[in-house]
């Protein structure tokens, strides 16, 4: 389980700040590719942050998904929560943390949304089921749609149009919804990517509504069974994630120049999943979809091309 140690932070040696990026650097790498070539466009203040929040968030999900969730409880999340409240008050506990109180320092960044991701793991440790998609949706944005609230600082925001006298006096618009939408997909996306392996642990995302709209059952879906229904249902689900990608990307432009190419990137990348799963006839059961590397690179110029004009 995990445990807080007795001593104050300070008294405990930890990796220097450079150290401890190149663990969340190397973690990021490990687990998350497609992710991790987005990241590699930004510049490197942007990068080494995106890289400790994205290090914290996989760290959260492993208590609950990881080698060692049979042992997690509410109380292991208790104690995750108030080693994050450590981290907001500039006292790292570990390795990891120390990168992400530098970045803390470096960025305006609310502690709320990493609140609800600890929320959305509670959730997971007592559900195993969602009823309708009003459900599966919180559990989303707990631990998805957050993702992009902790980003957002760190992208930053165009501001250069509101120099000019008739904008002076209009607040920049702050893409918050088309963040959140973003994650969104992205987590709808890992859903039907992962049915396989969801299905194993006993799990089904997909909400039982929909099952029941295209009469298909719990028993279908842990036989693995494909044919007319489930390919139906699952081309419902990729139109309902696509919808979020199309909401996500209008918000692209607002950001910072610097951060679009690599916002395009990675959201191209990820909906380009949903592609794969069509092509694999909606085998997900045993066929995990995923985007070869060739066709990552060639995606690189046209969302070059998208950050530019859109």
């Amino acid at each position: 389980m995990l445990q807080l140690p007795d001593s104050p932070p300070r008294m405990k040696t930890l990796v220097s700040v450079d150290d401890s990026y190149k663990l969340c650097q190397e973690l990021t790498a490990k687990y998350a590719k497609t992710f991790y070539l987005g990241t590699l466009l930004m510049s490197p203040a942007k990068r080494q942050s995106v890289w400790a929040i994205y290090a914290w968030c996989r760290r959260t999900d492993e208590l609950v998904d990881g080698p060692a969730s049979a042992i997690t409880t509410p109380e292991t999340l208790d104690l995750w929560e108030k080693q994050l409240d450590s981290i907001f008050a500039g006292c790292p506990l570990d390795n990891y943390d120390v990168a992400l109180v530098d970045t803390l320092q470096r960025f305006a960044i609310d502690i709320q949304p990493f609140r609800d991701m600890i929320a959305g793991q509670r959730m997971d440790l007592y559900r195993s089921r969602y009823e309708t998609f009003e459900d599966l949706y919180l559990y989303c944005y707990r631990v998805a749609g957050t993702v992009g609230l902790m980003s957002t600082a760190i992208m930053g925001i165009d501001t250069s149009i509101y120099t000019a006298p008739w904008h002076r006096n209009q607040q920049p618009y702050i893409p918050t919804a088309e963040a959140i939408a973003l994650g969104i997909a992205n987590q709808l996306t890992n859903i039907l990517r992962d049915v396989g392996e969801d299905a194993k642990r006993g799990r089904i995302y997909i909400p039982l509504e929909d099952l029941a709209k295209f009469n298909y059952t719990e028993q279908d879906f842990f036989k693995g069974v494909v044919d007319d229904r489930w390919r139906s249902l699952m081309q419902f689900e990729i139109d309902r994630a696509r919808q979020f990608y199309i909401q996500a990307d209008k918000g692209v432009s607002y950001l910072a120049p610097d951060a679009r190419w690599p916002v395009w990137t990675a959201s191209m990348l990820y909906g380009q999943i949903l592609d794969v799963i069509e092509r694999n006839d909606y085998e997900v059961f045993s066929q995990r979809a995923y985007v070869p590397q060739w066709q990552k690179f060639r995606t690189l110029p046209v969302a070059w091309m998208r950050s530019q004009v859109l």
